[in-house]
C-alpha cells in the first residue's frame, strides 16, 4: 500500500524547487497523491478495510488542505501542479 523508496524518491525529484528541497507544499501534494492512488487501488480488491479506508479519508483532507494553501499563496504553481497530477480542480 505505501509507495516505494525509489518511486518516492523519483516524485520528490520531479516536484522539487531546488536540489534541497523535500518538503515544500508541491512535494507533499504529490506525494500524498501518490500514496492516495496506491491505497485506491488496494481497496478497489480489499473492500472490507475500513482502517485504510480512513487513512485514506485522512489523506484526501491533507491534500485538500494543502492545494488550497497553494492556491491562496501561488496560483500559477497551483494551476501547474493540478494540471502535471491530473487532479480535478
Amino acid at each position: 500500500m505505501s509507495i516505494s523508496r525509489d518511486r518516492k524518491a523519483a516524485v520528490i525529484r520531479e516536484f522539487q524547487r531546488s536540489p534541497s528541497d523535500c518538503g515544500s507544499c508541491q512535494v507533499q501534494v504529490a506525494l500524498l497523491t501518490e500514496r492516495i492512488r496506491s491505497i485506491t487501488d488496494h481497496l478497489q480488491s480489499q473492500r472490507k478495510d475500513y482502517a485504510s479506508q480512513r487513512g485514506l479519508l485522512k489523506m484526501v483532507g491533507r491534500r485538500n488542505t494543502l492545494l488550497r494553501y497553494l492556491a491562496r499563496s501561488d496560483r500559477a504553481e497551483y494551476l501547474k501542479l493540478i494540471g502535471s497530477l491530473g487532479l480535478r480542480k
